[in-house]
């Protein structure tokens, strides 16, 4: 099936992974909702924010552009009207081979983000759990938050409306969602149901096709939209960690703020050697 487009999203769904009390938030947590649209442009339409669960080891230009597909989408065909998004790494006990130290993901995500994006942030909530957390127990986390917590998007005549959560994912995603081995029937009730999906299709590939196929997809069909990748762009962490290691160029793979701290704190590779035919930073 190859790689997820999110790169770890994939996860096992089962009974002996951890439900985490949404009332325990780790030591020191902070939800953050610094780039959180303070009003609706359109008082008419849905608050919506994206989630996009991974393993980002590290996050990569792809990751990034997925957003961005999504906010095209939803800006020219829909009711909803994007107010944030959210990366949400994977923790430590996902295990899963080229997985950096979860504190590490985190802060990559925060470099590609904190600088040149006025909407996406990077919630740790998920990374600082002390066990493998499920997606829909993740997606419950930020309704927890945005909707309970923060109680919804205000309104200018004093109501709140609630916050539309949906699931940023690649096709894979949805391709893997048609395993019972892998997902919980329960759980893709909870997903597709309760929240939602935007799935990122890659070229050449038919979700849609794949949805007239599966019974638990198909039911819930209305709350999952699909925007096809009109620049194919086939990028993956996989190969960011297989260029460091063979001391190959990953510039214009990742952010250049990303790259620095690959080489800073010696990711991916045990000896890195900094030359101008590699990818040293001192050279750009």
């Amino acid at each position: 099936m190859g790689e997820p487009i999110t790169d770890g999203i994939t996860r096992r769904n089962d009974e002996s992974l951890s439900n985490s009390n949404q009332g325990t938030p780790p030591p020191g947590y902070i939800f953050p909702t610094h780039k959180l649209a303070k009003t609706l442009q359109d008082s008419s339409k849905v608050p919506l924010v994206l989630v996009a669960c991974g393993s980002y080891s590290p996050v990569t230009y792809l990751h990034l552009r997925m957003f961005e597909m999504a906010a095209d989408y939803f800006n020219d065909h829909s009711k909803y009207e994007l107010i944030g998004g959210y990366f949400s790494p994977v923790s430590d006990y996902y295990q899963k081979e080229g997985l950096a130290p979860a504190h590490h993901r985190v802060r990559m995500c925060e470099l590609a983000t904190e600088a040149d994006s006025t909407w996406l942030m990077v919630d740790s909530w998920e990374a600082l759990q002390p066990s493998y957390q499920r997606t829909a127990i993740v997606l419950d986390h930020f309704d927890d938050q945005l909707n309970g917590r923060i109680g919804g998007m205000a309104l200018p005549d004093g109501t709140s409306r609630k916050i539309q959560i949906l699931l940023l994912a690649g096709g894979d995603l949805i391709e893997s969602m048609g395993r019972k081995d892998v997902w919980a029937s329960e759980d893709l009730h909870q997903i597709l149901g309760h929240y939602g999906c935007m799935v990122i299709e890659r070229t050449g590939t038919d979700v849609w096709e794949f949805l007239l196929s599966q019974d638990i997809l198909y039911e819930h069909k209305d709350n999952i939209h699909v925007v096809k990748q009109v620049i194919y762009n086939d990028i993956s962490s996989t190969k960011v960690r297989l260029f460091v290691k063979r001391k190959m160029s990953i510039k214009y793979l990742v952010p250049d703020a990303v790259m620095r701290y690959i080489f800073d704190n010696s990711l991916y590779a045990t000896k890195l050697t900094r030359k101008r035919d590699y990818v040293s930073y001192a050279f750009d």
